[in-house]
This record gives C-alpha cells, structure tokens and sequence, in this order.
C-alpha cells in the first residue's frame, strides 16, 4: 500500500529511520475504530509504503482501498532499529538481518540506510563496514515478499523456504548455520531478527548461547501508538539496560529492543 501524505513527514533530505512505524486506518468507517501498527517498507519520491498481509478485519479494510481514499495515518512512531553503521567496540562484526515472512518489511530501508553510510565513508576516505546478510525465510515460496526488489539491494540475500520450493530447505537459523559451516558467513556476528514470535525466541537463544548481540522487532498488540493506552508492555530483564523499570512500551521504546533487555 502506497500512500502519498498531505504534508512532508520529516524535514527535506531526511528519511525516516528504519523499523519505525505507522497507526493506519480508513476513514469511512469501514476500519475497526481502533488503527492498526505498520512498519514502513519504503520510502518513494515522498511517498510511504507498507506492506500488509491481510489476516483480519483491519488490514481487510485497507486492502479494499482505492487510489484517492482518504487513510488516517499517524506517524512516524517508535525509535526503529538500532544505527547499524555506527562504529564501536563491535564494529568489525558484521550484521545479519533475520526475516521471516511479513517480517522482510522492516529490513528494506535498514539495508538502504547501510548503503547511505557506506557511500558516505567511501566519499569521506573512510573504510566502510561491511553490507549485511540479509536471510530471508518463508512456509513457502510464494511467501516470499516483493523477492525481486530485496534482490537488488546492496546486501548478501539468501532465500529460505520451509518446505524447499525455493533456496535452502528449512528455517533462517538453520541457514545460518549452514552458511556459518560453508565459511560464507563468519562465525561472529551479530543478529536483527523480525518475524514470528517463536523465531524470535530461536534467534535470541541462539546468539545468546554464543555470546552474540541480538535485537528483535517485536509485534505487540497497540491501541494508540503513543504509550498512552499501554496495550504493548514488555517483560524487561531485571539485570538488563532497561531493568529500571518492569516493563517498556513497545511503541515508545520500541519495536525493536536488544534481547538482553527484555523478555520475549
């Protein structure tokens, strides 16, 4: 879904970071009154894109719209993905970006702003980080989201599929560590991880038992967006960077945290 804003979203020349998200709904009445949270997919000569599976009665309702529709759209929301191009004690670790299913959206622009950050080192004399794996995953192929435009992105894509119609046979992890194997990936990275929960749960297991940074996107059920109706609370761990507090707000402090800060 491409919708065109009445008014710019951010200042000129500045995009909006990746993984934040939107509050979306039809104004006629045909959206439940409660708007449903989407992270932008892309950004396009000022147009903003989500890409929406249609599960429900919400995102039914946004699937019928028609070119002119009035949609109330209320964002950007949340504080997104961490910077992946900043430099500091991890700095020679490379990224590898989880996606499984619906879970691609967020990754898009993170890729492209990685690029941004690349080309501008190289501009500056700089040595830029590296571009990230990006592992794909899906039930099956024709789950596999807008394919051809992940492909052409400054990144290293591998397809996964549960049932082998398409690239490795099994889930992300399992390619992961069968590129790990295959000495195509290193053996020391770290993880973003966006897509069903019990994957998200695999992923942090995973790194944690070697010691890996992990962050996930979580999709927590939100009411307003804004931390006012307390609908996304999240477990934090007591000895975590957010421990101050039992729980955060997914849609204030997230969507995505560092899994040694919450509970998933």
């Amino acid at each position: 879904m491409r919708l065109r804003p009445d008014e710019p979203l951010t200042e000129p020349g500045t995009p909006i970071a990746p993984n934040r998200f939107f509050m979306l709904r039809r104004e006629d009445g045909l959206s439940p009154a409660i708007p449903r949270p989407f992270s932008i997919y892309r950004e396009i000569d000022g147009d903003v894109v989500f890409m929406i599976k249609v599960i429900g009665e919400g995102t039914r309702a946004l699937a019928v719209s028609r070119p002119g529709e009035k949609l109330r759209l209320i964002g950007p929301l949340g504080l997104g993905w961490p910077d992946f191009s900043a430099r500091g004690d991890e700095d020679e670790l490379p990224w590898v970006f989880l996606a499984g299913g619906i879970g691609s959206a967020p990754f898009f622009m993170a890729v492209e702003s990685m690029t941004r950050a690349a080309d501008a080192a190289e501009a500056n004399g700089e040595e830029p980080l590296a571009p990230p794996y990006l592992l794909y995953g899906a039930a099956t192929a024709g789950m596999l989201f807008d394919l051809d435009a992940f492909a052409e992105l400054d990144c290293s894509l591998h397809i996964a599929t549960d049932d082998g119609s398409m690239g490795f046979h099994g889930h992300t992890l399992a390619l992961l560590e069968h590129l790990i194997e295959e000495g195509l990936i290193p053996a020391r990275v770290r993880i973003a991880a966006c897509g069903p929960l019990p994957m998200l749960r695999a992923a942090s297991t995973w790194a944690e038992k070697r010691d890996l940074t992990c962050w996930v996107s979580l999709e927590e059920l939100m009411g307003c967006g804004v931390g006012i109706c307390n609908g996304c609370v999240v477990e934090t761990t007591p000895d975590g960077p957010l421990g101050a507090w039992p729980n955060v707000k997914a849609c204030v402090e997230g969507p995505a945290f560092c899994t040694n800060a919450v509970v998933i």
